[in-house]
């Protein structure tokens, strides 16, 4: 697998985060659309627990299994283990990346969140696959991120290790992206703004075509 493609349209999601609509038919349109990685974020006021949280991630794994798009889980190693799911994405506050990896192994994916350098160095050295950078702008979808960050760290980050995996994080919409690429990000990680949406399938196409766009321009 190619890890920074992957990250191109990274959606992450949970119950909690679809409004009015239906969260298999929200990811089944964002499927639809065009993502190229799912993260199953299942936390926050009303989120599910137990084995309604269980059941669920099993049903949104199999959806994106379909359709040969990466699974990954948030925090939750046991779960991840115990679903099969590709891969765990673990902030700075939850287990560190490589008492992951000795519970995954080494066919799994890992992912860091990360604010600094110093933070992307660590997660490197520690075993991670990507780090997931930010917040480029404000979320409401979040409530216990960091203050913005910008594109600074992205820079910074991109300029100590050329090649490694990247994925910008935070506020990021189809008009306000363009600057975490050309800031060094290998793509972006969405919620409310495919969750949120009218249409999902739609906003994820014209995230998927903006991202094109902006590629293209930054060669």
């Amino acid at each position: 697998m190619n890890i920074k493609e992957a990250l191109r349209i990274y959606f992450i999601m949970g119950s909690n985060n679809c409004g009015s609509h239906e969260p298999l038919d929200v990811l089944q349109q964002a499927i639809d659309g065009g993502i190229t990685m799912f993260q199953f974020r299942e936390k926050g006021d009303d989120a599910l627990t137990g084995e309604a949280k269980k059941q669920f991630a099993r049903d949104c794994f199999r959806l994106c299994k379909q359709a040969n798009v990466p699974f990954i889980v948030n925090d939750d190693v046991d779960l991840a283990i115990e679903i099969g799911a590709d891969g765990v994405h673990v902030g700075q506050d939850d287990l560190d990346a490589g008492v992951v990896r000795q519970k995954l192994g080494s066919d799994k994916i890992i992912g860091v969140s990360s604010h600094t350098l110093q933070e992307s160095k660590a997660a490197i050295e520690a075993g991670a696959d990507y780090i997931g950078m930010g917040p480029i702008y404000a979320t409401t979808t979040k409530l216990d991120t960091n203050p913005v960050a910008g594109t600074k760290a992205i820079q910074e980050t991109r300029q100590h290790f050329a090649q490694f995996p990247i994925v910008a994080i935070g506020g990021l919409q189809a008009d306000n992206f363009a600057p975490a690429i050309e800031a060094g990000a290998d793509g972006i990680s969405i919620i409310s703004a495919i969750a949120s949406a009218p249409n999902p399938k739609e906003a994820t196409e014209k995230l998927a075509s903006t991202m094109k766009e902006v590629i293209n321009d930054a060669k």
